[in-house]
């Protein structure tokens, strides 16, 4: 039986002699096994914790000789082993739990001197140097002759940095680090993201900066990401749309979208409440979805983009007269936020529902609205704004949706006051 985890070593002679314990844990191995003993003609179970400082180990006798066992906090991977000789306690931390309740029960057994065939035992010699070292946190991987062909990422790794190796692909292994918090995969050749990179659930940045992808799946947009990403690099790719579900992401606070391919930011995007920092620079955004003006961003950087003159007067009209009844059926559902899915309707409904404005009256329009553009600016979304253009300009067109034919009236109507005034 063996076990790792954290172990501090407490004499608890050491307050009688006025000394204190260093309070200092140390990765360990603890194995339980039987050794010869001189005293007794038969072999003894003993503990032994072996740490990176002595491979070796020290040995404790286990049989009649456990006082208490504390075990409050087993479940958090915690529990202490007092012993009567010599007067220490062994307090064990970081160590799974369903590993230490095994461990714990197989100490039980030996100190009431069980028999031997009924335990798991294991050999009391030297650990290995990797099974004392500290769990890896961290690893970086900058050139591809240090890339692991044959050997694992370790299990421990909460971040993890992979560049420069010209990997067309997200490696497996990659996906199997449940602790992971912080991938970072740029500067290689990554044309598709796997799925199953959603399952990362503690996975709070994600760094994909120029790479060749094209596409941002719609299933990483309803995977456990929308609970823990926080930090997305897009930038330098040959991305040209995002996913209507990619506000789904609503834990978001950095985006960056920097010199792609994009056409047009989410139609949603105003959904993403804890957005501070968006940079798009150096795309191909014409007009900025009528969402836009729902966010609240510290720093805006939407240099580079061939952004259209706005004229209110031009416009695109899809009104039918009267609304067919598939155009109320959706609004319906949009404004008193029914569930719907492909499971209950049609596909293609459901793409539009996805793509559905608002109107300034606060109606819903889905398929039947009139269009148009105006100047926004950018101040009243951001306290920081980086140039839209080398005039020095922070205004840029955001699209606008009218249900009816009276509220774009009603809109050009004020228009012309304004102007007049």
């Amino acid at each position: 039986m063996r076990l790792q985890c954290d172990v501090e070593v407490v004499n608890r002679t050491l307050p009688s002699l006025g000394l204190r314990s260093t309070g200092r844990s140390r990765r360990a191995v603890l194995s339980i096994g039987t050794h010869a003993d001189r005293s007794s003609p038969s072999s003894s179970l003993y503990l032994l914790i072996c740490t990176a400082r002595d491979r070796s180990g020290s040995r404790y006798k286990l049989k009649e000789n456990i006082e208490k066992f504390f075990t409050w906090f087993v479940e958090e991977g915690k529990a202490t082993v007092r012993l009567k000789e010599p007067a220490i306690d062994i307090c064990l931390s970081k160590a799974d739990s369903s590993s230490l309740k095994s461990f714990l029960s197989a100490a039980r057994l030996a100190h009431r001197g069980s028999d031997t065939d009924s335990l798991p035992l294991s050999s009391l010699g030297p650990a290995r140097a990797r099974d004392v070292e500290k769990p890896k946190k961290k690893l970086s991987i900058l050139s591809k002759k240090d890339y692991p062909l044959t050997s694992s990422f370790p299990h421990s790794l909460e971040q993890l940095q992979v560049s420069y190796c010209r990997l067309t692909r997200v490696d497996l292994r990659m996906l199997s680090l449940r602790a992971l918090r912080r991938l970072d995969l740029s500067n290689n050749h990554i044309k598709k993201l796997p799925s199953t990179i959603g399952d990362l659930s503690c996975l709070a940045e994600l760094i994909l900066h120029n790479n060749h992808l094209e596409s941002f799946s719609d299933g990483l947009c309803s995977s456990t990401l929308q609970t823990s990403l926080q930090h997305l690099d897009l930038s330098q790719n040959q991305l040209q749309v995002l996913p209507a579900r990619f506000c789904q992401l609503q834990q978001l606070v950095n985006l960056k979208l920097d010199q792609n391919k994009l056409l047009r930011l989410p139609f949603h995007i105003g959904r993403l409440s804890k957005l501070r920092f968006l940079s798009a620079a150096h795309n191909q955004l014409t007009v900025l979805p009528a969402s836009f003006r729902k966010l609240c961003l510290e720093n805006l950087d939407l240099f580079g983009n061939p952004f259209a003159q706005a004229n209110a007067l031009e416009h695109t009209i899809r009104l039918t007269f009267p609304l067919r009844l598939q155009e109320l059926a959706s609004r319906a559902v949009v404004e008193l936020r029914i569930p719907h899915g492909p499971h209950s309707v049609p596909l293609h409904l459901c793409h539009q529902l996805d793509f559905s404005q608002a109107c300034d009256c606060g109606r819903a329009c889905v398929d039947s609205y009139i269009q148009t553009a105006v100047s926004f600016n950018l101040h009243l979304v951001s306290h920081t704004v980086v140039l839209v253009d080398n005039m020095g300009g922070t205004e840029a067109p955001v699209q606008k949706h009218f249900c009816s034919l009276m509220c774009y009236c009603e809109f050009m109507d004020g228009c012309v006051q304004r102007d007049l005034r």
